[in-house]
């Protein structure tokens, strides 16, 4: 009788772990070429952006490294797999939406589809980034 109770709670334990390794949007991404990153939790809305706790808690960012610049979602929708997302920059002058599809374990793509163009402060200038971006996950 022990060991099926023992049996039956490390089989409940491996569902919880497995419904919560399921979280697909919720992650930390990056790409290195152009030196951006996403930090996003589209479940709980809970990310902050660091040192600017003003915007409160959000589904998400996209920021640069060594570069406080970010462009904020302000809403994401899941749908079949992919994310749909609303951005604007930390200025609030540009917007656009976007969609976010993971395509393997660790490949997502940020595809722009509406809006102004995703740009990110490079050498004090502007870098536009592709209409279609790949990043990876960090495990």
């Amino acid at each position: 009788m022990k060991k099926l109770t023992v049996l039956l709670m490390i089989l409940v334990s491996s569902v919880a772990l497995a419904q919560t390794d399921d979280r697909d949007f919720q992650a930390y991404l990056y790409n290195d070429d152009y030196e951006v990153f996403m930090r996003i939790n589209f479940y709980d809305s809970n990310i902050t952006i660091p040192e600017q706790p003003l915007y409160g808690e959000l589904p998400g960012f996209l920021g640069k490294k060594r570069n406080s610049f970010c462009w904020i979602i302000t809403s994401a929708k899941i749908k079949n797999g992919v994310a749909e997302l609303s951005l604007i920059n930390d200025y609030g002058s540009e917007d656009l939406t976007a969609q976010l599809s993971r395509q393997n374990d660790s490949i997502y793509v940020l595809k722009q589809l509406e809006g102004s163009a995703l740009k990110v402060p490079k050498d004090g200038k502007w870098q536009k980034l592709p209409k279609a971006l790949e990043l990876k996950r960090r495990r």
